[in-house]
C-alpha cells in the first residue's frame, strides 16, 4: 500500500471551492486508487461554517448538531461533549475550531452523498473507472490516547471486507469475522495527512489489493454501520441516559 499526502492552497472559511483544488493539485490520480479528503474541507465546500461571533452557547450548537449527546458535565475535565452523530461516536458533533479562523466548523452534509459526489466528478476529471473517496475525520478511541482517522463518508468501493462462510487456515469457518476497510484506510490515511499546520487535506492511497472498487453506484452490503442492538459495546453505550437534539 502507497500513501502520498498532497499539499494544496490554504482553504478558507466561510466557502471554498474543493473542486478546483483538487484539480489543481492533482496531476493524475492512479486507477484502482482511493482519495481521501478531510471532512473539514468539504465543509468548507459546502460552506458549513458559522461565525463565533453568533454563537452565544457553543453547546446548544453541539447540541442541535449531534443525534444524542451526554451533558458536559459528564465529560471527564469538561473538556468535550460526548455525542453520536451519523452512527458514529465523536465530540462535539464533529465541530471543529482548529484552522477554522474565527468560524465554527460543522460535519458536511450528508456526507454519503457528498462523497459520491467526489467520486462522480473524479471519474469525469481523470477518466478512470475504478476510484474510492473517502471523506475523513479524526476521532478517539476508548481506552487509547490520540487521534486516528475514521471515514465520515466514503463510495466507489466496498468499505467492508467480509470473512463469513470462508475457511481460515486450519479449515475453521469464519462465523462473524469481517473487516473495517474504510476506517482502516481513513486511520493510515490520517497519520500521513496529520493534524496541524500540514495543509495536506488529501491524501492518494493506492496499491490497495485488498479493496473492491465499484464502477457503478449501489447499496454496499454488508453496511459498515451497525445498531446499538447488535454492537459489541452497545451494553455500555446504552446503559448511560443519552439525551436527544
Amino acid at each position: 500500500m502507497r500513501i502520498k499526502a498532497v499539499k494544496t492552497k490554504l482553504l478558507r472559511p466561510p466557502q471554498d471551492d474543493l473542486f478546483k483544488v483538487i484539480k489543481k493539485s492533482i496531476k493524475s490520480l492512479p486507477n484502482n486508487s482511493v482519495l481521501m479528503v478531510a471532512s473539514k474541507v468539504v465543509s468548507l465546500h459546502q460552506g458549513r461554517c458559522i461565525l463565533k461571533s453568533k454563537v452565544t452557547n457553543k453547546d446548544r450548537l453541539i447540541e442541535k448538531e449531534a443525534d444524542l449527546f451526554l451533558p458536559r458535565r459528564l465529560s471527564p475535565g469538561g473538556y468535550a461533549v460526548l455525542t453520536i452523530k451519523n452512527n458514529i461516536l465523536i465530540p462535539t458533533a464533529g465541530i471543529d475550531e482548529s484552522n477554522a479562523g474565527e468560524y465554527y466548523i460543522l460535519w458536511p452534509e450528508k456526507p454519503q452523498a457528498a462523497a459520491k459526489e467526489i467520486w462522480q466528478f473524479l471519474r469525469r476529471t481523470y477518466r478512470i473507472k475504478n476510484v474510492g473517496v473517502i471523506i475523513s475525520d479524526s476521532h478517539t478511541v476508548p481506552l487509547r490516547r490520540g487521534v486516528m482517522g475514521v471515514a465520515v463518508g466514503y463510495w466507489g468501493f466496498q468499505p467492508v471486507n467480509d470473512y463469513r462462510g470462508t475457511k481460515d487456515l486450519f479449515n475453521r469457518k469464519f462465523k462473524v469475522s469481517t473487516v473495517d476497510v474504510a476506517d482502516s484506510l481513513a486511520a493510515a490515511g490520517m497519520v500521513a495527512m496529520g493534524e496541524g499546520r500540514e495543509r495536506t487535506p488529501l491524501v492518494i492511497i493506492s496499491e490497495i489489493p485488498f479493496v473492491r472498487f465499484a464502477s457503478r453506484p449501489r447499496k454496499f452490503k454488508p453496511k459498515l454501520e451497525i445498531s446499538l442492538d447488535y454492537d459489541l459495546y452497545g451494553p455500555i453505550l446504552k446503559s448511560v441516559k443519552w439525551r436527544k437534539k
